[in-house]
Formats: structure tokens, C-alpha cells, sequence
């Protein structure tokens, strides 16, 4: 068997029990992950060699790899990874084990979980084979046991079900290349391998051994399944929305289901061998789910990695639309009070903690974020909802999947502590007092601020000598308007009751403050667009605590610079209201004709600051 060298990491490949496993020297400063993806009908071991090397750059790397001949049953393959795990486990005790299986890998993954509830685990289970009993290969048993000799032509049949969409993967590669003369070359190449590789895997898999690896699949789908109660592990669940072999995303919905720890992400245009298809990269799923974790818990600030360049700009890619639409206008303020267009005036060294009024649905996060990083390469850590991290115990929001970009973009659920964190690891932080009362607000209440009266942000920048900025953001009333807000909804008796619903199984924040900036209600306001205008921000000039500890201690004069930051912010939202009526480019049309003639990438003018 050939071995795969991560990060100039020597191989080490072990003959074990009928079995080979293959894993890099163990290097203590990072995680141990066990890849049992090479379990699948064919046993070619090929269903995470593109994830690899960007895995072997975070994980100890232990690949399980069964031979064709090999008539190991599913026992036996569970007590072989059993032993490796709590090898390492006993190695390595306050560090998590991760289990990464396909299909039947993602049986032996839950089964090894079922029996050794004490170790920390966490499970990435790719189409788990749990519904075999679902699979289109269930009703082939009986009739391949009829069949003589080889059955070059269904097996060929039964692999290209397994591969989900040949095309796809062919185009994928084609996809990338420039000119047209290559790409009609590499398309026919492709195309050709695909072919070709089908009677050589029908050669490799008799009759007998196809039998024996279906029925391999029954005997660990059934063990597993019997099992599942017995499960403690964290568990994240990939499943291709076209996968013809099982039902994955059905069997997905399933597992979250019934186990607390468990979390789905669906993969609608992709088929079984998830992981060899573009575009499809482990460690981000891994990162966006928040499943990456050193110790017993994960830690928002310490385990969290920044996003790399081919992430931001995929990023980016996929909410370009927003940038096109709202074509954002940043300025900043100089140390000496100019304002000038542009982040030139934003401190570059941390920590800084930027403070301001949070706009219709987190609208401006989308332009906000991005914009720091292509101008400033400052990553914006912000506080956000803890609904958008946990899933509740029943009811409310249990797809998490829509924030895993913020996730990757270093969101961390607010708190006092990773407040702190953040602050002590010096970092350019977002912070939002407003919180889900501002962002879910109601009509005509755009750019009122909703803030509580606690400064304890204030006092926890102090602390580490942080900046504050104080900055605006409107643009929002340009984009969309309400036409359905809380007080409407709860006149209805249907969105009444999901409202209430999902209030009771959110995190409760404030629990001791009263009024308007009490705990919000969750509900989502229902706004339709409008023609769109633009975003603009402003951001005042940074506030120094540096040397001010002893004396904002006291809680009076915290309490001051509170109230300074907050008229400061009002300030800017005033500012910016006026100011942007004497923006030519306002509106999308005359911005559209401008890089129409200058150029798509150019920056748009706007009023003089």
C-alpha cells in the first residue's frame, strides 16, 4: 500500500490483524484523528486521499485500510479500531479522539462510540451505512446469489450508483482549466478513467467478494443501529442530497433526531463519495461547526483558526452580491479628527473593541467584515447570539448550518468570558450592546439605539488598556423595509405560538435587566427589498483606556464613558444620515452605469467627508 507524507511527517504503516493502518508519527501538539473511510464496497481506501494534507496540518493522521481478500468480520474491524482509540485515549487523556467514517467506516465509528462511552469522542460520519436497510443495495443480496461467475456488467452498474455523479466530479476538474482545446482534452480523459476504472474494480471484486462486503454492511448497519442509545459521543453527520446508494440525507434528519450531540450538514449537489468531490474541503466543515476542539470543551477563542486565503475569498464569492448591492462606504477617523474615506484612522494593533448599533437581520455584518479584511487584514471577531451556536434541546433552531460562515469568520457566542478572551489574546473586536433587540426591531424604529445600562464592556476593555471605536452603520431602511414586526405577528395566532416557542428554547442573556432592553422576544421580522441604495459606516476616533484603569474602577466614571460611547455612536448614525443625501451614488443604478464605464472593480464615489 502506498503511503500519503504529511507535512514532511515520516509514515509509519502497521500490519495488523489482516489490516493495514497507516499513521503519521505521533506528534503530541496535535489531535489524533482515526480515518476509517477506507471501508466502502470497493476497499480501495482512495475516499479521503483529496483531504489529507489539509488535515495531516492539524490532526495525527491513522488511516484504516482493509484488503479486498480480507474476510475480517465487522466485529473484528470494531475491536482492531477499539484498541487504537484507547491507546491513544490513555496517551493522550485530555485530548478528544476523532473518528472520521464513510459509510460502513461511519458504522464501525458509532459502534467503537457505543461500547467506550468514557472517551472523549467526536464522530465525523460521512452517508453513514445505518440506513442500509433503505439502500438499493438491500434487495441485490438475493439476486447476486443466483448469479455465476463474474457480474462485470452490474457491479459496473453498482460503482457508478456509488460515485454519485461521475459527470460532476469530471466537470469539477475540467471546470479549472482555461483554454477550450484543453478542456474538450481533459473532459474526454476524465471521462475515460472513469470508464476504465470500473472493469478494474469489477476484476478486484468477484461475485464472492461483493457478497461478502454487502453482507458486511447489513451485519454493521444492524449492530450499529441497536447501539445508537448507548452513543455519549459529539457527532457531525455529511450527507449528499444526491446520493443514489443510500439515503443520506433522510438518515441524516434521523440521527440528529434521536441524539442530542449530533449535527447534520446537508450536501444537496453531491453524491456518495462526498469527500472526493470539488469544492469539498473536511477541515472547513470541521471549523464552521464548530467541531474543532484541543481539549474536553471547545474553546471559541484558543481552538479557533483563522479562516485561510482560499476560504475568505470563497467567502467572499458567495455573498458578492451583497458588496454589489450595497456598495459600502467606509470612513474613519484620523488621530488628529480629520474623517477620511477608508480604515486608515482604525488602529492596527489590538485590542480594540469596536462598538455600534447593529442594523435590520446583522445586514451590515456581511459587507462589514469582508471590507476589514481586504483593506486592513483585520479580522473582526464578534459577539453573537448563542442560539446561532447551540442546538436546542427541543424546538427553535436546530439547523445550525447557516452560521458556520460566521463561525469561520471567528464569531464566538457573547459572554463576559470570551469578552475577556478576546481581549487578553489582543484582538480587534465586534461588539453590538444593541444586541437582538436592535437587530430584530420594529417599524420605524431604525437607528434607535436599544442598549442597557450596564458598562461592563467598558470596564473589561479598561482592564486590558483597550481602544473603543464607537461607529455608525446605516443603509438598511435603503435595502429592505418591514412589513410584518413583532407587534403584527403577535396578533396572529400562528406566528404567536412560534414565537413563543422559540423564545423558550433560546439562551436567555439579559435576566436582569427590565424594560425595552430586557430579553427580546425571538421572532423574525418579515421585510421585503427595495431598490437598493448603499451602506455606510463611520467610525469614530478610538477612545484610549490605556491608563485609565484605576480611575474607571469606579463605577460612576465607567458609567460616564458609557454614555460618551453611545452619544458618540449616535453621532455617527446622525452624521451619516445627513451625509448621504448629498451622495450621488446612492442608488444602484447610477453606481451600475459608473462601473460600467470604469470598471466593475473600481470603488464608487461618494459625498466628500
Amino acid at each position: 500500500m502506498s503511503s500519503i507524507r504529511l507535512n514532511s511527517s515520516k509514515i509509519q504503516c502497521l500490519r495488523l490483524a489482516g489490516l493495514f493502518v497507516t499513521a503519521t508519527v505521533t506528534r503530541r501538539s496535535l489531535i489524533m484523528i482515526l480515518v476509517i473511510n477506507s471501508a466502502g464496497i470497493d476497499g480501495v481506501g482512495l475516499g479521503l486521499i483529496r483531504q489529507h494534507q489539509r488535515l495531516g496540518k492539524i490532526f495525527d493522521i491513522w488511516c484504516l485500510h482493509i484488503p479486498v481478500k480480507d474476510r475480517t468480520s465487522f466485529t473484528g474491524l470494531v475491536k482492531l479500531v477499539e484498541s487504537t482509540v484507547r491507546s491513544e485515549s490513555n496517551r493522550s487523556p485530555k485530548r478528544p479522539v476523532y473518528l472520521v467514517g464513510e459509510s460502513l467506516g461511519a458504522c464501525i465509528a458509532l459502534a467503537v462510540a457505543a461500547r467506550n462511552p468514557d472517551i472523549d469522542l467526536v464522530l465525523i460520519l460521512v452517508n453513514p451505512a445505518t440506513s442500509f436497510n433503505k439502500s438499493v443495495l438491500q434487495s441485490t443480496i438475493p439476486l447476486l446469489e443466483l448469479i455465476p461467475g463474474q457480474i462485470t456488467t452490474m457491479l459496473s452498474s453498482t460503482l457508478s450508483l456509488m460515485t454519485g455523479d461521475p459527470l460532476k466530479m469530471a466537470m469539477d476538474n475540467v471546470a479549472k482549466r482555461l483554454s477550450l482545446q484543453p478542456t474538450i482534452q481533459d473532459l474526454s480523459q476524465d471521462l475515460v478513467a472513469l470508464s476504465s476504472y470500473l472493469p478494474v474494480l469489477a476484476d478486484i471484486l468477484p461475485k464472492e467478494t461483493l457478497l461478502w462486503k454487502i453482507e458486511l454492511l447489513k451485519a454493521a448497519s444492524a449492530y450499529a443501529n441497536s447501539r445508537l442509545h448507548a452513543v455519549k459521543a459529539q457527532m457531525l453527520v455529511l450527507c449528499s442530497g444526491k446520493d443514489q446508494l443510500m439515503p443520506s440525507q433522510e438518515e441524516g434528519e434521523r440521527l440528529s433526531s434521536a441524539l442530542h450531540k449530533c449535527e447534520p450538514r446537508n450536501f444537496y449537489g453531491h453524491g456518495h463519495f462526498l469527500l472526493l468531490e470539488d469544492g469539498v474541503d473536511l477541515v472547513t466543515i470541521i471549523k464552521g461547526a464548530s467541531y474543532y476542539r484541543r481539549g474536553r470543551n471547545h474553546d471559541y477563542v484558543s481552538d479557533f483558526m483563522p479562516p485561510t486565503s482560499s476560504e475568505f475569498n470563497k467567502i467572499c464569492e458567495d455573498f458578492r452580491w451583497m458588496r454589489v448591492l450595497s456598495s459600502p462606504v467606509m470612513l474613519s477617523t484620523l488621530a488628529n479628527g480629520k474623517i477620511v474615506r477608508g480604515l486608515s484612522g482604525i488602529p492596527s494593533e489590538g485590542p480594540v473593541l469596536f462598538v455600534g448599533y447593529h442594523n435590520l437581520l446583522g445586514l451590515d455584518v456581511l459587507t462589514l467584515i469582508p471590507e476589514f479584511m481586504i483593506e486592513s487584514n483585520i479580522l473582526l471577531r464578534g459577539l453573537a447570539h448563542p442560539m446561532m451556536y447551540f442546538k436546542s434541546k427541543e424546538g427553535g433552531l436546530s439547523d445550525l448550518s447557516p452560521y458556520d460562515v460566521m463561525r469561520i469568520m471567528g464569531a464566538v457566542p457573547v459572554s463576559g468570558i470570551n469578552l475577556y478572551k478576546l481581549m487578553s489574546s489582543k484582538s480587534h473586536v465586534l461588539l453590538y450592546p444593541g444586541g437582538v433587540r436592535e437587530a430584530l426591531h420594529r417599524k420605524g424604529e431604525e437607528y434607535k439605539l436599544f442598549w442597557p445600562e450596564s458598562s461592563e464592556f467598558v470596564r473589561m476593555a479598561t482592564t486590558f488598556g483597550a481602544k473603543i471605536v464607537p461607529f455608525g452603520a446605516v443603509g438598511e431602511d435603503d435595502l429592505a423595509q418591514i412589513v410584518l414586526d413583532y407587534n403584527d405577528q403577535m396578533k396572529i395566532p400562528y406566528f404567536k405560538s412560534q414565537i413563543e416557542e422559540l423564545t423558550v428554547t433560546a439562551a436567555r442573556l439579559r435576566t436582569d435587566t427590565k424594560g425595552e432592553v430586557a430579553n427580546q422576544d425571538m421572532h423574525m421580522p418579515y421585510p421585503v427589498p427595495k431598490v437598493p441604495g448603499r451602506f455606510y459606516f463611520y467610525f469614530g476616533k478610538p477612545i484610549e483606556t490605556k491608563g485609565r484603569k484605576r480611575e474607571l474602577r469606579d463605577r460612576e466614571k465607567a458609567h460616564e464613558l458609557y454614555l460618551e460611547i453611545k452619544s458618540e455612536v449616535e453621532k455617527c448614525l446622525a452624521y451619516l444620515k445627513e451625509k448621504r443625501e448629498n451622495d450621488p451614488y446612492r442608488n444602484i443604478l447610477p453606481r451600475l452605469i459608473y462601473q460600467a464605464t470604469h470598471g466593475f472593480t473600481s470603488q464608487v464615489p461618494t459625498f466628500e467627508p
